[in-house]
């Protein structure tokens, strides 16, 4: 005989805690429920809300790689112009990203006008160097409130 009776004999292994055993799937779910599933929802979300508070004027791309403009808003379609006097209909989920925010009627555009402004510290210590390096007078550009 090959085996030996004591060895052949020898009792089962005792069986792993439950929870140890389910313990590797659960911390799979775990990662896959924070890298994907949740970022993934947060995109859902964000495009829903982008979706919803489209309104005409608004600059867009669509799914199929249209740009245009929303001529007319209805209540699950969008009518775009992609060119002077063409005109088509699209689903609003098909909206990939708005590319250019219209602002609501009645709000003026307040833009800020850059204008060279000289500050007189920067101006005295320009026309030293100009006038010891023969550079040119450079001015400081500072935005308009």
């Amino acid at each position: 005989m090959l085996i030996s009776p004591a060895y052949a004999q020898a009792g089962a292994a005792a069986e792993p805690n439950l929870l140890v055993t389910f313990l590797p799937l659960i911390a799979i779910f775990a990662i896959f429920y924070f890298l994907m599933i949740r970022p993934q929802q947060r995109k859902m979300k964000l495009h829903r809300e982008m979706v919803s508070n489209l309104r005409r004027g608004d600059k867009v791309v669509t799914a199929g790689g249209f740009i245009g403009t929303v001529a007319k808003v209805h209540d699950d379609e969008l009518e775009v112009e992609i060119a002077k006097d063409v005109k088509v209909r699209v689903v609003r989920g098909t909206i990939s990203e708005v590319v250019n925010k219209s602002q609501p009627r009645g709000e003026k555009t307040t833009a800020k006008r850059e204008e060279p402004v000289e500050e007189p510290e920067a101006a005295e210590a320009d026309e030293d160097a100009a006038a010891s390096t023969g550079e040119e007078k450079k001015s400081v550009f500072r935005r308009r409130r």
